[in-house]
């Protein structure tokens, strides 16, 4: 099975309060390895952009105006993901908020089965330590030079990277699995990434936390 790697750029944080999509990107790969197709969608939301969700993402609300709304490319997205594992680093704040333009676009959600949580994955091996996707990609030396503002489409290549250091694999080894042993051990190693890894409520409070001390440094 093909693995989508996915992330979202929004208005605000939560959907709850009328905040809504701008941007969308699902990079898809082959045991990890890049397959050059792609899904990516700068999206209208149907209302003004905040100025502190535009210091974040760079996307204006006049820009957003002249793209496409959510409901116009939903079977687009739908299709690109279909039968295949999303892998998003914090799938509770991305999930949601897809599941809700889906439900206003009167689609199918998306289900639990297939997603895959590398900030869960990552709290289960550091504990007690920050696991953003800026964190980890310091901490397995992932280039970080072009990440200036939050991008969609950059931050999957990113988590890519990411996630294959949380699996502890080596790239150029994935392309060339040619033993029945390294097949079993990528696959316990994929397996093993796919359990649900629960937070407790301390931690909910602490990453809500990080998020809002986040947002302010980046606003003000």
């Amino acid at each position: 099975m093909s693995e989508i790697f996915l992330d979202i750029e929004t208005t605000g944080l939560s959907f709850k309060e009328k905040h809504r999509i701008v941007e969308i990107a699902c990079i898809e790969t082959n045991q990890l390895l890049p397959t050059k197709k792609l899904f990516h969608k700068l999206i209208n939301p149907e209302r003004e952009v905040p100025e502190e969700a535009f210091n974040i993402h760079g996307h204006s609300t006049n820009l957003l105006k002249t793209k496409q709304k959510f409901s116009e490319v939903a079977d687009e997205f739908l299709s690109f993901i279909k039968d295949k594992d999303i892998i998003v680093h914090n799938a509770k704040f991305d999930i949601p908020f897809l599941n809700f333009e889906l439900k206003l676009s009167k689609k199918n959600e998306i289900k639990n089965n297939n997603i895959i949580d590398t900030l869960d994955i990552s709290r289960s091996k550091y504990p007690g330590t920050s696991n953003s996707l800026d964190a980890l990609c310091k901490r397995f030396n992932v280039d970080l030079s072009r990440r200036t503002k939050h991008n969609a489409l950059l931050d999957c290549e990113l988590l890519r990277e990411v996630y294959i250091n949380l699996l502890d694999a080596k790239e150029p080894k994935l392309s060339f699995i040619s033993s029945v042993n390294e097949k079993n051990e990528l696959q316990k190693k994929l397996d093993y990434s796919k359990k649900i890894l629960s937070p407790t409520e301390k931690e909910l409070q602490d990453h809500n936390k990080f998020i809002k001390a986040e947002m302010k440094k980046n606003y003000f």
